[in-house]
Formats: C-alpha cells, sequence, structure tokens
C-alpha cells in the first residue's frame, strides 16, 4: 500500500514539469524576439543624410531598404511567435480538458471513500467487523483491509490536492499565454503602422532617384570600379595565402613521412622517387584549393560548425545596407548590383571585430584606407574600410577582439564591407551571421 501511496504522489509530480515547459517556451521566444526588437530600435538611430546629391540619396535608400528589411524580419518573427503559442494554447486546452476530468474523477472516488468511512465510522463497527470472522486467518484479512482502506483513502486526498493544483497551474499557464499571444498581436500591429511608413518614405525616395538614373548609372560605374580594384588586391593576397597553407601542409606530409621511415628503417628509393613526383605535381598545378596542414584543419572543422551563429564583426548599432551576390535594385531601372560580401552601416566609432579564432594574415592599404585578413583554417574573413587598425600581421585573435576602426566618410557613413571566403569561393556573409 505504500508502493501504492507513493506512486500515485510520483505520478502527480511527472505532470507538473510539462507546465514549466510551456513557461518556458513562451519566455524563450519573448527573448529571442526582444533582442530582435532591440536591434531595430539602435538601427532607427542610424540617421539618413540630409545631402541632395545621388551619392547621398543612394545611400539613404540602402540604409532605409536595410531597415525595412529588419522591420519585415521581425514581423515574420512575430507572426511565427503567434502561431507558436497558438498550438501551445491548443495543446494546454486540451491538456485542461482532461486534467480537469481526471479532477472530477478523483473528486467522486474520493467523495465515495469518505461517505463509505462516514457511515462505518465508529471504532466499535471496525472491530465488530474484524471480530465476527469466522476465523483467525479472516480476520487478519478483515485488520489488513481496514488498513489497507485507509491508506487508499490517504493517497485519494493527496491525490486530489495534487489534481486540483495541477489544474490550476495549467489554468494559469493558459491564460499567461492567450496575454501572450495579445501582446505580440498588439505589437504587430504596432509594427505595420511603422512598416508602412518607412516603405511611404522609400517610394518617395525612388520617385527622387528615377529622375537621376544617368547620373546613378555614372555614381555605381565609379563603386563598380573602386570594388574591382579592392577585390583584385584581396583575391591577390588570398592565392598568397593558399600557397602558403599547401607548402605548409607539404612539409607536414615530408616530416610525418620521414619519421614513419626513419621508425621503420625501410625507405626504400621507389617510395621517395613517388614522393619527389607528387611534390612536382602540386607545384606544378593550378592553386585553386588548400591543402592545409593538422592545424589548419582543425581550426576549418571547428568554424563551419558556427555556421549562422558567428557574431556580426562590428560593434553597436547596424544596418546591412549591402547584401551579398548579385541584385536588382528594387523600384529603379537597370539598376543591378554585384557584391562580393556585405556592407554593414554603423554609428560613427563603430569597431570592426572578428568573427572568429583566427590569425591575421594580411594588411594593406587602399584609397588611403586599411584592410585585413584573418585566416580561420581554409576560410578567410575580410574586414574593408577601416581608418585604424589595432593588430598586426600574425596577430592571433579571438572570437570578438577589436581589429580596427570603422572609417566614417565626409557624409559621415560608417560602412564595413566584409567578405567571406572558402580558399578561392566566395561565400554569402549572412548565411554565416547570427543577426
Amino acid at each position: 500500500m505504500k508502493r501504492i501511496l507513493w506512486l500515485g504522489i510520483f505520478c502527480v509530480c511527472m505532470c507538473l514539469p510539462l507546465v514549466a515547459q510551456s513557461t518556458r517556451k513562451i519566455r524563450e521566444l519573448e527573448k529571442e524576439r526582444n533582442e530582435l526588437r532591440k536591434q531595430i530600435s539602435e538601427s532607427e538611430t542610424l540617421l539618413q543624410s540630409t545631402k541632395k546629391d545621388v551619392n547621398s540619396q543612394l545611400n539613404n535608400l540602402a540604409l532605409l531598404s536595410g531597415q525595412i528589411d529588419e522591420r519585415k524580419r521581425y514581423l515574420a518573427t512575430i507572426e511565427k511567435d503567434v502561431e507558436t503559442i497558438q498550438r501551445e494554447i491548443n495543446r494546454l486546452q486540451v491538456e485542461l480538458k482532461r486534467l480537469q476530468k481526471e479532477l472530477a474523477d478523483k473528486r467522486e472516488k474520493y467523495e465515495q471513500s469518505v461517505n463509505y468511512m462516514y457511515r462505518n465510522k465508529s471504532v466499535q463497527e471496525k472491530l465488530m467487523f474484524v471480530f465476527s470472522a469466522d476465523n483467525l486467518s479472516q480476520m487478519y484479512r478483515r485488520l489488513r483491509y481496514v488498513r489497507e482502506y485507509a491508506d487508499y483513502q490517504r493517497v485519494q486526498g493527496i491525490q486530489l490536492q495534487k489534481k486540483q493544483e495541477e489544474v490550476n497551474a495549467k489554468h494559469k499557464t493558459l491564460v499567461d499565454s492567450r496575454k501572450a499571444k495579445e501582446e505580440l498581436l498588439k505589437q504587430g500591429e504596432e509594427e505595420k503602422l511603422k512598416l508602412e511608413k518607412q516603405e511611404k518614405e522609400r517610394q518617395q525616395l525612388l520617385s527622387t532617384l528615377k529622375k537621376k538614373q544617368r547620373s546613378i548609372q555614372s555614381e555605381l560605374s565609379k563603386k563598380r570600379r573602386s570594388a574591382d580594384k579592392l577585390n583584385a588586391q584581396i583575391d591577390f593576397l588570398i592565392e598568397q595565402e593558399i600557397e602558403k597553407a599547401r607548402k605548409r601542409a607539404e612539409e607536414e606530409a615530408r616530416r610525418k613521412a620521414e619519421a614513419e621511415a626513419k621508425q621503420s628503417g625501410k625507405a626504400s628509393k621507389k617510395s621517395a622517387e613517388s614522393s619527389d613526383k607528387d611534390q612536382k605535381t602540386l607545384a606544378k598545378g593550378k592553386i585553386d584549393a588548400y591543402k592545409i596542414d593538422s592545424e589548419d584543419r582543425r581550426l576549418s572543422g571547428t568554424f563551419e560548425q558556427n555556421k549562422g551563429k558567428l557574431p556580426v564583426p562590428i560593434t553597436g548599432a547596424y544596418v546591412i545596407v549591402g547584401h551579398y551576390g548579385q541584385y536588382q535594385v528594387s523600384g529603379l531601372r537597370n539598376v543591378r548590383l554585384d557584391n562580393k560580401g556585405i556592407d554593414i552601416k554603423g554609428k560613427k566609432g563603430a569597431m570592426a571585430r572578428a568573427v572568429f579564432n583566427g590569425e591575421v594574415s594580411a594588411i594593406f592599404q587602399y584609397n588611403g584606407l586599411a584592410n585585413v585578413l584573418v585566416r580561420h583554417g581554409n576560410y578567410i574573413s575580410v574586414y574593408c574600410n577601416l581608418s585604424s587598425v589595432l593588430i598586426r600581421k600574425g596577430s592571433q585573435l579571438k572570437t570578438g577582439d577589436m581589429i580596427g576602426e570603422v572609417h566614417t566618410d565626409k557624409d559621415g557613413n560608417t560602412v564595413l564591407h566584409f567578405q567571406l571566403r572558402k580558399e578561392v569561393n566566395k561565400l554569402n556573409p549572412e548565411l554565416w551571421l547570427r543577426h
């Protein structure tokens, strides 16, 4: 009977964590949403230029488009969270109905046991029941029955109390979930109004720019030529880094082969000739991929595991104003951009920071500004448009370490150009960053 008592308590207690899980899920959604909301609020502090020239207006359009994209992403998150909470509400309603039914069943059983005990409440009646047995064995069974029934009643009382507490907790969670959903819907409506305002502002800016088509093409051509020269310099330095990595890998392989040959004492002439032939083939071949040593291989694997988790490479408030790849500027005819990385606008004084552990492999100047390459195994991150740097070639960096200050131009634009490469392949940084 003691086992029955403890089993009843255990079963009830096992249900209680489910209520906590529902509350925790809602809190986690709220935390993620608040972080995104904070980022949007901070990005709104990045002001547009008041100048009317084409370059300034194009920068304003990029900033406004980036802010609109962020708000759309936030609205999508709200809609997704509303659906998640609604599913949770539906589940809670089903569970609450089941618990209420179980509570009613337990209350009925408890009332029956109470009524029975009330009808047979006197000690004399219990004694008469025990001593009226036909023999000693039956008397023992009746005495045991009386005791077990008393224990059973106590179990019923405990289970009824716990079930009532569980029903109350589930009902409170349901009420909290409904309240969270109402708050979320309210937030969604507010964000939609802000989005409509921004969309209207963007249309007005586009109307102005459409009248300056020739100037736009001229400005974009100038930027494209500058970007091509910068990318050519980056490509050249990355090829050099690939060659260095290949040589490190060859040296490691050579040392390993020598150690194995020395250990076995059977370094044959044939294997030596084969090794020479392989090295000549590698040296002759076009460099199109890393041949990395064990340390680079380890770092590359760790880097890959953090896809989608890397920090944004700029401090403070930011907006992505230039996306990766080739794309048409929505609303402008024949205005097509081609970006080898992404452009991130921040506040004046913003710092570029390392997205992962690595080694500074190159620092070079272009148009009077500094640009930094950081190697993470066979991955390389590139930080461009820096007015100053805090590191030097060969520096070992940790995730989040400051690299240098992002340049602020005469119009007040503080924009970091960020690229990510694997070997010679260009990657979309937005897929790798946590934002």
